[in-house]
């Protein structure tokens, strides 16, 4: 019986973080759609159910015919949502964005994982001032970005009122790639990598996904623990990376998949060590190989260092790879 009273309310708070994320009123057959991406699978009526309790207990406000928006209450109990229940989430995050990764090496199409950040629209100029030495040096997963405008869509991400939204790519881009390549790729945490005369050194800084409720790169980012600009230019300093560990078997794959994603302008990993050794001084499990992926939201580090007001929302979509520019010409 407690089983199933958690289950219930697990799939009401997916259901009012879809309704959070639309801008206008969206019926059941739209979120029992929305709801299959958050590994949920409701039936149409199912959900009309769910949306008439939540109506009654004031989490839901009918809208129309069919239409429902969250309220204010609805909005409070998203936030104060069970902690036991967001611990690991970070890593479902990973795990849902590799499954909806699906890159074409031949028609350079497909899905691929993006971050995406919020500007003030009088500081974009000079936060994208900022990031650029940073999308030269290379410390990042690609120069490939997306730009919208207020109201606009990022994925399925809506830019707020009086701001300019970002996508970044998403290291995850990795595991979704290799994942359809049939390599198992674990993904172990997020960190802050230490850089010594533009070569990695050790992680200084850990956040295990197993055990979070939030991305580890916005925590360092909103901390302000890196030095990214300064590394870009000296070649010194602490940038945003991520640990990952594949089968020792896998390793040949592995290169030849990476080298073609690189060809594809999407690059990101820094190191592939050997079998059982520990990379960057790091421990790596017996029989596998240890990986340094760095992070996406880099470039956007770099901004924050600067001053600049920045909301992130790492691992956050999904956008077709087609629709993305590279940032030299914005």
């Amino acid at each position: 019986m407690v089983y199933e009273v958690q289950d219930v309310e697990r799939k009401v708070l997916t259901i009012l973080k879809i309704l959070r994320n639309s801008k206008e009123p969206i019926g059941a057959r739209v979120i029992a759609r929305q709801l299959v991406d958050h590994g949920v699978g409701l039936t149409e009526r199912a959900v009309r159910y769910h949306l008439k309790l939540m109506d009654v207990r004031g989490l839901t406000q009918l809208v129309g015919r069919d239409g429902r928006l969250i309220t204010a209450q609805g909005i409070a109990e998203l936030d104060s949502a069970l902690v036991r229940d967001k611990v690991g989430l970070a890593f479902s995050k990973i795990e849902l964005l590799a499954y909806r990764t699906n890159f074409n090496f031949e028609t350079r199409s497909g899905p691929i994982p993006v971050n995406i950040s919020f500007f003030k629209k009088n500081e974009f100029k000079k936060a994208l001032d900022v990031m650029k030495p940073v999308f030269k040096a290379k410390l990042c997963v690609s120069d490939l970005v997306a730009l919208a405008k207020e109201g606009e869509r990022l994925g399925n991400v809506i830019v707020p009122e009086g701001q300019v939204g970002l996508a970044t790519v998403c290291s995850i881009v990795i595991n979704g790639t290799l994942l359809k390549a049939g390599v198992p790729m674990g993904s172990r945490f997020g960190g802050l990598l230490q850089m010594e005369n533009g070569q990695p050194f050790r992680f200084v800084e850990l956040i295990h996904y197993a055990g979070s409720s939030l991305d580890p790169s916005v925590v360092f980012i909103k901390a302000k623990m890196t030095s990214v600009a300064e590394t870009a230019k000296y070649g010194n300093g602490r940038i945003l990376a991520n640990f990952r560990e594949i089968p020792a078997l896998c390793r040949q794959l592995t290169e030849n998949v990476v080298g073609k994603l690189k060809s594809a302008d999407l690059g990101g990993v820094l190191v592939i060590g050997d079998t059982s050794e520990p990379v960057c001084e790091t421990a790596v499990e017996l029989n596998r190989i240890g990986m340094v992926l760095l992070g996406g939201l880099n470039p956007v580090a770099a901004a924050t260092e600067a001053g600049i007001e920045v909301e992130n929302r790492a691992m956050s979509a999904v956008m077709e790879y087609r629709d993305l520019i590279k940032v030299w010409d914005l």
